[in-house]
């Protein structure tokens, strides 16, 4: 059964509604490297496969969580978390995060997002309150839990279109 479009006039009805689900994506040691070079975190569990494999509790190297949490953001425009017309859409912050279990190198994850709250912040403007669960293939425990608040603006129409 496929997801119904998502659309500013559909939006309110969607609230406690699955938005969709991602596909798998896999988390490789290159991406956790790229990440750990953009953000200066070369924490040796991260980065260090052979030091991980023989300290680490997971006998492997880990992504790091805000890896994880910055994949949503994509995941979500995959699964069309966004109204169809929207001119513009911003992170506005976070209620809550958790990170449950540890994203081993060499797995997949994907997103689960439920809409669970909007909020009319004036004409063409709209607060976005999200569920998101990042699971990890295989495995019981997801990766991580977040409730995401994103502003998303209405594309207006101009007088004559």
């Amino acid at each position: 059964m496929s997801m119904p479009v998502l659309t500013f006039a559909n939006l309110p009805d969607r609230v406690g509604h699955e938005l969709g689900v991602s596909k798998w994506v896999m988390v490789d040691q290159e991406r956790i490297d790229k990440f750990a070079d953009c953000t200066g975190d070369h924490q040796w569990i991260h980065v260090d496969p052979e030091r991980a494999r023989q300290q680490s509790p997971f006998r492997t190297t880990i992504a790091h969580g805000y890896l994880t949490l910055s994949i949503i953001g994509a995941l979500g425009q995959e699964i069309g978390a966004l109204p169809e017309n929207t001119q513009a859409a911003f992170n506005y912050g976070l209620n809550r995060v958790r990170f449950v279990a540890p994203v081993r190198v060499g797995t997949r994850i994907r997103l689960r997002s439920t809409l669970i709250g909007l909020e009319n912040r004036g004409p063409g403007q709209y607060l976005m309150k999200a569920d998101n669960v990042v699971e990890i293939e295989g495995e019981e425990k997801p990766a991580l839990t977040a409730e995401t608040l994103v502003m998303i603006y209405e594309r207006r129409r101009k007088a004559g279109d």
